[in-house]
């Protein structure tokens, strides 16, 4: 069986999607345990430091950044269960709807989807970086705060 050249043009496409979410993937799961080890961190340090109010309220705020980069990262990764394509609407569907199902497939409107949740993942992704980055400057002026007042 010989395939056309635009075939394998759409075989590479999805290729590249999938390998994409999966970098997607990757670095957000880095990026989540980064954030959980500044949390983390930044409550120790907070606990054992002399806090003035301004420094309170900027590392508070700091903290509250940084939360809400581990949601957006959370909400990057959670799975979509939905059952509209692959495996779980394949696994509503007998044998013989998967065979049928699979010599009917669109590849092009495949990666259409696919790159539509790449782009999903990639802005989230984004967005929790802007988030971390605002957060840990935040948690710096805090120590730089608390640092001065206690001087």
């Amino acid at each position: 069986m010989s395939t056309t050249p635009a075939t394998q043009n759409l075989t590479a496409q999805h290729a590249e999607v999938k390998a994409e979410i999966a970098r997607t993937d990757t670095k957000v799961a880095l990026l989540l345990a980064f954030v959980g080890a500044t949390l983390a961190g930044a409550w120790t340090l907070a606990r054992g430091l002399p806090m003035n109010l301004p420094a309170a309220i900027v590392g508070g705020l700091g903290m509250v950044l940084l939360v809400a980069a581990a949601a957006l990262l959370l909400r990057s990764v959670r799975p979509n269960l939905s059952g509209r394509h692959g495996f779980p609407l394949w696994a509503t569907l007998t044998p013989e709807q998967i065979a049928d199902l699979a010599a009917s497939r669109d590849l092009a409107a495949d990666i259409a989807g696919l790159s539509r949740l790449a782009v999903v993942k990639f802005t989230g992704l984004r967005r929790a970086i802007d988030l971390t980055l605002a957060g840990g400057a935040l948690l710096v002026v805090a120590v730089v705060i608390a640092a001065g007042g206690a001087a």
